[in-house]
């Protein structure tokens, strides 16, 4: 029947950098934690030129909590793919590719994060995919890389590109 669905589907992918977050939020506790220390201590301090107050520790407090914020923010790298394509959330970049714009899906061997080859000669990085993720990192690009497969055989008969033999 050539309305059936197919009948064993590529299932979909998704992607975090786990460790990189755990490491972040640890980083993060500590960045708050000093600035709690640094603001408690403030009153103790004794000198001849400033007088802190309540302000200087609240003041101090926040500008940890907002270092904190940015540190744990860093983290914030994702990768989803389906069918149609992937997108890719970096540190502030945001790309929505389709699969017909991918070559190749490539992680080296001694490179920190994934990539997509694309079709002008261009690379994305995925920064969700970090080689200290390991096996969750390789069934990621396994699963990226069937997904490619699965999308060229349902592609009808592509151009060659431009210049290409």
């Amino acid at each position: 029947m050539s309305g059936s669905p197919d009948p064993d589907p590529v299932p979909a992918v998704s992607a975090v950098p786990r460790r990189l977050r755990r490491l972040l939020v640890v980083l993060a506790g500590v960045v708050l934690v000093v600035a709690v220390v640094v603001a408690l201590s403030l009153p103790s301090t004794q000198n001849t030129v400033v007088d802190y107050g309540i302000v200087d520790q609240v003041a101090i407090v926040g500008l940890g909590l907002a270092l904190a914020a940015g540190v744990v923010f860093l983290g914030r790298s994702r990768l989803d793919a389906d069918a149609a394509g992937v997108r890719v959330r970096n540190l502030v970049v945001h790309h929505e590719v389709p699969w017909t714009s991918v070559r190749a899906v490539r992680f080296d061997r001694k490179a920190a994060w994934g990539s997509l080859l694309l079709e002008n000669g261009d690379e994305t990085s995925l920064h969700a995919l970090q080689a200290v993720d390991g096996e969750r990192a390789v069934r990621a690009v396994e699963g990226l890389r069937a997904l490619h497969a699965a999308a060229r055989a349902n592609d009808p008969v592509r151009p060659p590109l431009l210049y290409d033999d």
